[in-house]
């Protein structure tokens, strides 16, 4: 049975999510961890792409992806594929990183408010996932764009 076609157009929102093969980890250390959004970066200044919100925890990322140009599907193979190479050479690794393809679910009524409800969601992950002290602020999270969020609020 062929796969779904990805739903991409121009100026569409994404959350776009994956997880690592097996449930394993993506990110072995912090250096993990500056390189995929090094590569994220690169990836947005090849494709246009403008992120609203990101969220890495150990074993899945998340994004909130705006694509000017209908371009989710190329961008992201070059993404993954890149940030996978980087990190299977930086760890002596060979094979898959990731546990499939990655899920891409539109944001539909972006104007209505529901953009913000998925970034604020996507912002949450770490305490959903006790990755926080007791009463350790969500904006301590390093890895979310949570923190950037908060100091320009005109973004959100």
């Amino acid at each position: 049975m062929a796969r779904k076609l990805r739903v991409q157009y121009s100026g569409a929102v994404c959350h776009v999510l994956n997880r690592g093969d097996r449930r394993e980890p993506i990110f072995k250390g912090r250096e993990d961890y500056k390189v995929f959004l090094q590569t994220l970066g690169q990836a947005c200044a090849k494709t246009g792409w403008q992120v609203h919100a990101y969220c890495l925890m150990p074993n899945h990322f998340h994004l909130v992806v705006e694509t000017p140009r209908p371009n989710l599907v190329a961008g992201m193979k070059w993404f993954l594929g890149t940030y996978t190479g980087r990190f299977n050479r930086r760890h002596k690794l060979y094979g898959r990183l990731f546990s499939g393809r990655y899920k891409s679910l539109v944001v539909e009524g972006s104007g209505n408010g529901y953009l913000r409800t998925v970034c604020d969601s996507v912002h949450l992950n770490p305490a959903r996932a006790r990755l926080l002290r007791p009463r350790q602020k969500l904006r301590s999270y390093e890895w979310s764009s949570f923190p950037a969020c908060l100091q320009n609020p005109r973004q959100r």
